[in-house]
């Protein structure tokens, strides 16, 4: 009887894994959504903060892709440096969902 339950589990298991996936997806283009919204609203008066996106008048801010290019850019780096103040960046007080959103979109650039 062990083997049937088994068998039943993993098949359910199976059954389940594309709704995750879809799920997963839906929650990763919110996140996108979500920290391009945010980009635009704060980040883009420094930084280039994505393709086809205007610039700011200088260059004192690197653009996001470059960020995402760099070897040390990671989700936890990104997190950590989002959330500590920096002397020439403003001190924003992002919200749980904005951070994953930013952090989201800045790692998606690295593919782009």
């Amino acid at each position: 009887m062990r083997p049937v339950l088994a068998f039943a589990a993993l098949l359910a298991g199976i059954a389940a894994a594309p709704m995750a996936a879809a799920q997963g997806d839906a929650l990763r283009q919110e996140r996108l959504a979500q920290g391009r919204r945010v980009a635009e609203t704060w980040c883009a008066n420094c930084h280039v903060i994505g393709p086809g996106a205007r610039g700011p008048a200088g260059d004192a801010a690197p653009p996001f892709d470059a960020v995402a290019r760099m070897p040390s850019t990671t989700e936890m780096s990104l997190r950590a440096f989002l959330q500590t103040p920096h002397a020439r960046m403003p001190d924003y007080r992002l919200t749980q969902q904005e951070l994953d959103g930013v952090v989201t979109w800045i790692l998606a650039l690295r593919r782009g």
